[in-house]
């Protein structure tokens, strides 16, 4: 018997059913911007994700899946990402002494697979997008002491996820915001955001979907009312880069007040340029999409009225020459004295 098939039917065939789990992510800071404030008119509020151990909010929900697959006898994690997901599962294999294997495509930067190996993390290069490494990462999770541990469609990344709403809620004191501002890729961050506020019972609060044009698969799914899976992914913003959103992503849309923001590749890079210089934290561009809201007020419904949060995910795939790099081909604008 599998782990998913012990956690499914609550077996103990092989494995231990899970009792605590250990905490892997550390609580962060939700701090008031006064620029974005001041640019919006509205209270706007940073959770500082990118402070994550891992660089990104991506620790809460893996890190909650390996610590209970480990309680439950998983010996080996296997994930497929050459990014903020595969950073966290290295993390987690670090931390919790359990063998990790990374898939990741070629198109994955050297530097970015050093990091992983750094970590203690096995890398394997295996095709060129994203879903080729997770073909080989499920094969290889196949034994039976192994996991799977997918970047963002898991009901335990989901549930792990949520508790960055439950610190949001004890730092306003129960005090709703109007709405809650994500990046979204696959969508796990935006299914353990609408897990936490249904837990917190913030069912008022809406959420502010961004993505960047070209990895705008929410999007593209809201307007035809089924799931779309994009024929590639062109923007830059890789770490948005999944062609499809999770199925449960549609269902949440019927549930929950969920508004689509897609800003371009230039936005996105500009809003990092501009995050950079400040705020000192530098973030990729799949983070700049959320924060691009924070900086033009056209991109937030008008009858949107009250405390705005920003989730920073935070960003492993960028470096100062990436930044600039992109900054050039997009012709971004920002300078030591931006606003």
């Amino acid at each position: 018997m599998t782990y998913e098939e012990s956690v499914a039917t609550g077996a103990v065939d092989g494995f231990v059913k899970p009792a605590k789990v250990e905490r892997l992510h550390v609580r962060t800071p939700l701090v008031l911007n006064e620029k974005m404030s001041s640019i919006l008119g509205e209270e706007v509020l940073l959770k500082l994700e990118n402070t994550q151990p891992s660089g990104s909010f991506k620790i809460r929900g893996i890190g909650y899946m390996c610590a209970k697959a480990k309680q439950a006898g998983a010996r080996r994690f296997v994930s497929s990402s050459g990014g903020n997901a595969g950073a966290a599962v290295a993390h987690a294999g670090k931390r919790l002494g359990v063998e990790t294997v990374v898939c990741v495509p070629s198109t994955t930067p050297a530097f970015m697979r050093k990091k992983l190996e750094s970590l203690g993390a096995h890398v394997v290069v295996e095709g060129s997008e994203w879903k080729h490494a997770d073909r080989l990462a499920r094969e290889m999770a196949e034994d039976p002491s192994s996991i799977h541990v997918p970047p963002f469609d898991h009901k335990d990344i989901w549930e792990g996820g949520s508790s960055l709403v439950q610190e949001v809620y004890e730092d306003l004191g129960g005090r709703p915001p109007a709405s809650i501002g994500l990046s979204v890729g696959g969508g796990g961050l935006l299914l353990s955001v609408c897990r936490g506020l249904e837990k917190v019972g913030w069912q008022s609060t809406s959420v502010l979907a961004a993505e960047t044009e070209g990895a705008d698969s929410l999007a593209a799914t809201l307007e035809k009312g089924e799931l779309v899976d994009l024929p590639s992914i062109t923007s830059i913003a890789k770490s948005l880069g999944a062609s499809r959103v999770s199925s449960a992503v549609l269902p949440q849309t019927r549930k929950s007040s969920i508004n689509s923001v897609v800003v371009s590749d230039k936005e996105a890079v500009e809003a990092c340029g501009r995050f950079l210089v400040n705020e000192r934290f530098l973030v990729e561009p799949a983070c700049g999409a959320t924060l691009a809201i924070g900086y033009d007020k056209s991109l937030i419904p008008a009858s949107l009225h009250g405390p705005v949060v920003l989730i920073v995910c935070g960003g492993n795939i960028v470096t100062p020459s990436l930044l600039k790099q992109w900054k050039a081909e997009t012709d971004a604008q920002w300078d030591d004295f931006s606003t």
